[in-house]
């Protein structure tokens, strides 16, 4: 898929689930702000509980830009351990390599920061680290490999480029944007998680 193709769906894709996924949809959203085909402007009829629960499964699972068998693995997961799952899931969700490349302000999208791992530009620790699954540990650091840094995006990155299309860091996060390091200082919370999200809505799809 072309990037232009990648970034068209990426649009409609956002519209269809109410949230923009990427900056440029942001542009498009503000201009048709109702899901995309002929009948995208015309008032939604009464969905059903399923529906209504599958849209927010959709939205959190586009916002990672995961495939649904990596979804259920997470939420699994989320289920055995203690306290309230829908918080877990997506705090586990939170500390995926690629999800903390992104808060970091290395990348300006989620699929960026995929490749950014993908490509072998991330070094956990001082290790290269190829999987955006991989979890990242209270205590670890994250770091554009130095070989990297030098290449436009991750200068752009740390001059400060994507802060205007990015939430602002959050608080389990201590980033050192122009030396593009930053450590995981503790496990996210899912009040400082910035996604948009019924998470007890997803936790109802997948334990229907």
């Amino acid at each position: 898929m072309t990037s232009v193709k990648r970034a068209r769906r990426q649009v409609r894709l956002s519209r269809a689930l109410g949230i923009a996924l990427t900056p440029k949809a942001v542009k498009h959203f503000e201009k048709r702000p109702y899901p995309p085909g002929e009948h995208g402007r015309t008032a939604r009829r009464k969905e059903s509980d399923y529906a209504v629960r599958l849209r927010e499964k959709q939205r959190l699972r586009a916002q990672y830009g995961l495939r649904e068998k990596q979804m259920l693995r997470v939420f699994e997961e989320a289920r055995s351990e203690s306290g309230t799952t829908g918080e877990a899931f997506v705090e586990l969700l939170e500390m995926r390599l690629d999800a903390l490349v992104l808060r970091s302000g290395f990348a300006r999208t989620i699929l960026q920061a995929r490749q950014a791992v993908l490509h072998r530009h991330i070094l956990v620790d001082g290790q290269i680290v190829d999987r955006p699954s991989f979890r990242v540990k209270p205590g670890q650091t994250i770091q554009v490999k130095p070989k990297a840094a030098s290449l436009d995006p991750y200068m752009a990155a740390a001059a400060g480029a994507h802060a205007d299309v990015l939430p602002e860091v959050p608080d389990y996060l201590d980033v050192k944007l122009e030396k593009l390091t930053t450590t995981l200082v503790r496990r996210p919370k899912r009040s400082e998680v910035p996604v948009t999200c019924d998470v007890q809505l997803v936790v109802e799809f997948y334990a229907r």
